[in-house]
Formats: structure tokens, C-alpha cells, sequence
């Protein structure tokens, strides 16, 4: 078989990698496959690479400014974001939008919203470690795309699908740290909150006050660098 012969099976107009990712999550998906957020939004809408496609109403990708200096990363879309396609539009994110406003941080210009895995799973149960394996290369994609500096993790989970820090949030909210380059903050999800109302000196509450204000202080830092 002749060079050429062998090159044509391998012809990008009848074998193309790229068009098989929304269909098994052993397909790798590797840095800069997406040239921007429109095209992964396009692969997360007709997703198979877990079992979460199957009972989706929409695809849950992200809302905000795509080039935002802050990154906030939740852990799956509910009800509400399966219905509408938007991430954190519940309560709990009517109550993230009122915690950005306290620091006068606008939820459209300042912040880009996601989660790690981008379908509702069944009855809001925590993702399995196959279905956040399945969505997490989208997530990365994401970040790059952004290239946020700032990244709010919300909740446990979050924490673990991005850094692997299996530490209760209760024990490492309000610390920065390092991932990739890029400054991290574990958050305790708004649900959480919407659960302990209590604005006490030391309730969750008043702790989510202190590190917001910490963010706000960042986010002027690196603004004014």
C-alpha cells in the first residue's frame, strides 16, 4: 500500500477525533480543542459521555462574561437550571447574585458561572466520580477559554473534582490556594447558607461575608496590578 493510500484512511473528511467526543468519555478531549466557548457548548448540547445525557432537559454550560478575572465553579446544574439551560438561577443563585452585589461585584461583567458537570443528575444527587470524569475535560476547556484569575470553588465537591482536596469545607473555606497557576478559593455552596440563615458572628453567613470581602480585595489587587 502506497504512502498516500495509507494516509487517506486516516482523512480528516471521514475519520474527525474531535466529532466523536460527545460520545463516549474514553475519548480524550486535550487543551485548545475549542477555539471558543460557542463550539464546547455545542458538544456539552448533544453530550453522551455519561448516563446524565439520557435524563437532561438542557445542557448546563455557563453564564457571565467569558472573559471575566473571576471563575465561579459550582457543583451541578437543579431543577431550575435544567429547565432554563442557565447555571445557578434558583435560589441559590439568586442568593450568589446578592452576595456579589454586597462587594459590588455584577454577576454579567465581573464573573463567569459553571458547574463541574454540565447535566442535572437525577433528583440533585451528588455527581458520581464517572459522571465529573466524564464532563470535568469541558471544565478545563472553560478555564482555559476564560482564564479567569480568580476561581471560587462552592462547596466540597467542587473542591475535589478541581484540586482533589477531600477536606470537609468547613475546614478550608476562606484559604487561598494555588491550582495551576491560578488563585483558588473554597466557598460554601449558597444552598448551604439558604440551610443555616443564622448571621451571627461565626454562623456560616457571617464567615461567607468575611471571604467575599477577601475576594473583593483580590479582584482590586489584580485589577490594579
Amino acid at each position: 500500500m502506497s504512502n498516500d493510500n495509507q494516509l487517506s484512511l486516516f482523512d480528516e473528511s471521514s475519520f474527525n477525533q474531535k466529532d466523536l467526543i460527545p460520545t463516549d468519555s474514553k475519548i480524550p478531549i486535550p487543551a485548545e480543542t475549542y477555539p471558543q466557548m460557542a463550539d464546547l457548548a455545542q458538544h456539552c448540547h448533544i453530550c453522551q459521555r455519561c448516563e446524565l445525557g439520557k435524563t437532561r432537559t438542557h445542557a448546563v454550560v455557563g453564564r457571565g462574561n467569558l472573559q471575566a478575572t473571576i471563575m465561579i465553579i459550582g457543583e451541578a446544574p437543579g431543577q431550575q437550571e435544567d429547565e432554563t439551560g442557565l447555571p445557578f438561577v434558583g435560589k441559590s443563585g439568586q442568593l450568589l447574585d446578592k452576595i456579589l452585589a454586597s462587594v459590588e461585584l455584577n454577576p454579567d461583567q465581573d464573573v463567569y458561572i459553571c458547574n463541574i458537570v454540565k447535566c442535572r443528575p437525577p433528583e440533585n444527587r451528588v455527581p458520581t466520580t464517572d459522571e465529573m470524569a466524564a464532563c470535568k475535560p469541558y471544565l478545563l476547556e472553560q478555564i482555559r477559554l476564560v482564564d479567569p484569575k480568580i476561581i471560587l470553588l462552592t462547596g466540597a465537591t467542587a473542591v475535589k473534582a478541581i484540586t482533589g482536596d477531600k477536606r470537609q469545607i468547613t475546614k478550608i473555606r476562606g484559604q487561598w490556594l494555588e491550582w495551576s497557576g491560578r488563585l483558588c478559593m473554597p466557598i460554601f455552596h449558597p444552598s448551604y447558607l439558604l440551610r443555616n440563615p443564622a448571621k451571627d458572628k461565626g454562623s456560616p453567613k457571617w464567615l461567607m461575608w468575611q471571604d467575599i470581602q477577601a475576594v473583593r480585595k483580590k479582584f482590586d489587587e489584580i485589577r490594579n496590578y
